[in-house]
């Protein structure tokens, strides 16, 4: 018969508290764990492929980027000056045409951009409706015509630098609740010929090319 020691703390009912502690940590860190595979997945499942590239690796920026880094890149200001305003540049103008890989529900996609060179280097504005209201996209310099391969590769400054901003210009926007968005984006730099084309497409499925437009 075991002596009862009052002072003494029952050992039986310190282990299933210990035990659910134990068990109520290991739920955190799993909880934990799925959030950031979350977080992860949505970062990686913003890129695409795009001219036979893998975003940010290839054509698109985005995929491999942290949300810092993409923050960080100039890809428009709505207040900007238009390329069309800019005082003595060389302006040049071209209509969007409808891809053939081009989503369902963009049929309607209309738009101009413009592209502008002056001293103070490359100006590219946007102005586009039928979009989806609420969507976001990304739009991109190409360096053939619309013609040729959908517009061909990204334009680069330096072909042999990195494949984001600001080696190459990008446009990002997203459809108002009319399906409406104007950007405009600068860059020290001239495009000088290289630049030939304009490609819109959604920002989650930039093999969905939607509309190009030729310089």
């Amino acid at each position: 018969m075991h002596a009862h020691h009052p002072g003494r703390p029952s050992l039986s009912g310190a282990r299933p508290a210990a035990n659910s502690l134990v068990t109520a940590r290991r739920k955190v860190r799993i909880l934990c764990g799925a959030g950031l595979l979350a977080v992860g997945a949505a970062v990686a499942g913003c890129g695409g492929g795009a001219s036979g590239s893998a975003a940010a690796q290839g054509p698109d920026a985005g995929a491999s980027s942290t949300p810092h880094e993409m923050a960080s890149m100039n890809m428009g200001d709505p207040s900007a000056t238009p390329a069309d305003k800019v005082p003595g540049a060389e302006l040049k103008k071209g209509t969007l045409k409808l891809l053939d890989t081009r989503p369902p529900g963009t049929d309607d996609v209309k738009g101009t951009a413009w592209l502008a060179q002056s001293a103070e280097g490359t100006t590219v504005t946007v102005s586009v409706t039928g979009l989806e209201p609420g969507t976001a996209y990304i739009s991109h310099l190409h360096t053939k015509p619309c013609s040729d391969d959908n517009g061909g590769p990204h334009f680069r400054f330096d072909p042999d630098g990195p494949e984001t901003p600001p080696n190459e210009v990008h446009l990002a926007f997203t459809g108002d609740s009319a399906g409406r968005a104007t950007m405009t984006v600068n860059n020290d730099r001239k495009t000088g010929g290289g630049a030939v084309a304009f490609v819109i497409h959604p920002r989650d499925a930039l093999d969905n090319m939607i509309a190009c437009a030729d310089f």
